[in-house]
């Protein structure tokens, strides 16, 4: 049994940090079939006041999944596009994306039932981890919109795939409204919270704004907190103000441009220069300057 249980340790620690999610969302699946009466507590309510008595929710609800379709695909975007998010930004990044994507998502879901009640069934629940997943999906199509996905036999620019599950997300929201049961408009609703959040990070960050640096900072304090952690000798801390989580403007602008030549090289090493558009090339040759 120790055996067993260090083997599962071990292949535990191989998955990146998102992949990790995945394996937790499935866990929490299987204890759904065993549990589901008792998950209430964890699903997001629709009206505020519920919401006060159990605000983990806000987060706990993206873990939740009843139905095994709605886990595999939602499992298998953030699968493929994870290993995207991660061959160019941090995990820790990953994690501040997706967990405010799937806080967005319950935000906007909350504040529209509560605002139209006439419009929006009462005493709805939210769960699935669609908002985050949509937020790391569009924050990779409004950070890089030009970059393009092989589907098929032809090419899609990200910017075309973010459109596509903007317009599907709204007509969900619509459709459900005018469903006599209801339909799913609270999740559509959430998905928009999500796209929001996404795409308002990915703009912020290149100008050079890391909007997640204060979640990040919260979380980490919370986990500080199950930490032993040694006393040594007090330090003086000088802060710079003109830096944002470390980081100057200048340094997020490198980063940044450091990705796109990335991006760009990796394009002509598997395509060829010819297949690179005129804004590629043009941004290449300031580059090479």
């Amino acid at each position: 049994m120790t055996s067993l249980s260090q083997d599962i340790k071990d292949k535990l620690s191989r998955l990146n940090v998102l992949e990790k999610i995945i394996a937790i969302n499935v866990i929490v699946f299987v204890l759904g079939l065993l549990l589901k009466s008792s998950l209430g507590w964890f699903e997001l309510p629709s009206d505020f006041s519920d919401f006060i008595i159990k605000p983990w929710a806000i987060i706990t609800y993206a873990f939740l999944h009843y139905d095994f379709w709605h886990l595999f695909f939602n499992m298998l975007w953030l699968y493929f596009i994870g290993r995207m998010f991660l061959n160019l930004f941090s995990p820790k990044m990953a994690l501040n994306i997706y967990f405010l994507g799937a806080m967005a998502g319950g935000l906007l879901y909350m504040l529209c039932y509560t605002a139209f009640p006439n419009v929006f069934q009462s005493n709805s629940r939210l769960l699935g981890a669609s908002a985050a997943v949509r937020a790391l999906l569009i924050f990779l199509c409004a950070y890089m919109p030009n970059q393009e996905l092989r589907f098929f036999t032809f090419n899609l620019k990200l910017w075309y795939v973010g459109v596509a599950i903007v317009i599907i997300d709204i007509i969900g929201v619509f459709s459900g409204i005018n469903n006599p049961t209801g339909g799913n408009s609270g999740g559509y609703l959430a998905h928009l919270g999500g796209v929001l959040l996404g795409y308002f990070y990915a703009k912020q960050l290149l100008k050079g704004q890391d909007i997640g640096r204060g979640f990040e900072s919260i979380m980490d304090a919370v986990f500080n907190m199950f930490k032993a952690t040694k006393k040594g000798p007090l330090k003086t801390v000088h802060k710079n103000k003109s830096k944002v989580g470390g980081y100057t403007k200048s340094d997020f602008k490198e980063f940044n441009n450091q990705k796109k030549i990335d991006i760009i090289l990796d394009k002509i090493s598997k395509s060829g220069y010819d297949s690179l558009t005129a804004e590629e090339k043009e941004f290449l040759f300031r580059a090479g300057k």
